[in-house]
């Protein structure tokens, strides 16, 4: 059983990693302001479901895959990097909620894309595998995972709902196409550039 220091500090490490800027955040945020809450909702659950599930899965051994194969995980980052550019060029042009070309079919992330993300995110990966080595006892026993899990899942409720809203906050703000077109595409670039760093540092 984890002791009670020791999931306070967990719970700190959940908060400020699942609310700090990041590709899910910055992703959100881009949504709540082009589709609103509710159209919204499929992709926050990708990411509140998507994210815990990843947390169990590492816990349960999947490093233990990129150990045995090391040039498998340097595939998934090219993939990343490959699907983040991809994302980033959507939501650069995506249009505004009541235009025409919306109407006509662009969407949000459906829940089984914002799950699927969560794997070729680097930070969702930092963020997982420093959870379960500095949270979780050596034997990483099964209860233990699965409270980590339970944790981010929690908290994410909060995270998640807060960035969403946030860019649907910013709906009001931004009036014209000209000033949306300029959101998503400062949007996209910071997308781009918040993987930046961890890329960096994985290939060093």
């Amino acid at each position: 059983m984890m002791t009670l220091d020791l999931t306070i500090a967990l719970a700190g490490f959940a908060f400020v990693s699942q609310m700090s800027p990041g590709p899910n955040n910055f992703m959100l945020m881009a949504s709540g302001m082009n589709y609103g809450w509710l159209r919204t909702l499929p992709h926050m659950l990708g990411i509140g479901i998507g994210f815990p599930a990843m947390v169990v899965l590492v816990g349960l051994g999947v490093m233990q895959v990129f150990d045995a194969v090391p040039h498998s995980f340097s595939v998934l980052r090219i993939l990343s990097v490959t699907y983040l550019v991809y994302l980033a060029w959507k939501i650069a042009t995506a249009q505004p909620v009541d235009t025409d070309a919306t109407r006509e079919g662009t969407r949000p992330l459906s829940f089984v894309q914002a799950a699927a993300f969560q794997w070729v995110n680097p930070k969702t990966w930092a963020m997982a595998v420093t959870a379960i080595t500095a949270y979780s006892p050596q034997e990483r026993p099964l209860g233990s995972v699965f409270f980590i899990a339970l944790v981010f899942a929690v908290i994410g409720t909060v995270t998640i709902n807060s960035w969403t809203v946030l860019g649907q906050q910013l709906r009001h703000l931004l009036r014209t196409p000209a000033a949306y077109r300029s959101f998503n595409i400062c949007c996209a670039l910071v997308l781009v550039m918040s993987v930046y760093p961890m890329l960096v540092r994985g290939f060093e």
